[in-house]
């Protein structure tokens, strides 16, 4: 019996592709990264076709796509001349390597315009003092962000656990922190 023959594998590579499209991912890839991520054994590109159902220049594709993501990775099945896929099981370092390849493919060229706009705005006595403020205002907020990311990515696994597992409750280690805003 093939995994995708299980009706709850095929309903979680199914939900997986449609989130995928969701946040900008190709349907195909995400079902690629889900038969991926459930199967035991790794899988030959023919193995992805004949179980999606998907054309073999769009499982290139895909992998090609999730490879450069670090989530997939080629390896070798002793016996075995063909090239076999395997996806990334450890759910944080998933997480980690995804949020790492978006920072520097979105979030980068983003900081790096912003910086050139408020540069330039700043010395542009012809722009509108709004427009100055909320472009500078908007490059300090998503430098602030990356900061804190990168300050962030550096825990230890164990530690981000604890962190996430705390939820709001970390405010309390923060002078002021359990007061609301308004």
């Amino acid at each position: 019996m093939s995994l995708t023959d299980h009706p709850d594998a095929r309903a979680f590579i199914l939900h997986w592709g449609e989130m995928g499209t969701q946040w900008g991912v190709n349907r195909s890839v995400a079902q690629i990264h889900a038969l991926l991520y459930l199967s035991a054994d790794p899988l030959t590109a023919e193995d992805i076709c004949d179980a999606l159902g998907l054309a073999r220049s769009n499982v290139s594709n895909g992998l090609k796509e999730l490879q450069g993501y670090s989530i997939v990775r080629r390896v070798h099945v002793e016996g075995d001349r063909r090239d076999h896929f395997v996806a990334e099981s450890d759910l944080w370092e998933m997480l980690m390597r995804i949020v790492a390849e978006r920072k520097k493919r979105e979030i980068d060229p983003t900081i790096a315009l912003l910086g050139e706009l408020a540069e330039k705005l700043k010395n542009d006595p012809r722009a509108p003092a709004h427009l100055r403020e909320r472009v500078t205002r908007m490059h300090e907020f998503i430098s602030t962000l990356t900061n804190w990311y990168e300050q962030v990515r550096g825990l230890p696994k164990s530690t981000l656990v604890t962190l996430m597992k705390l939820g709001s409750r970390v405010a309390r280690f923060i002078p002021g922190g359990g007061k609301t805003e308004e």
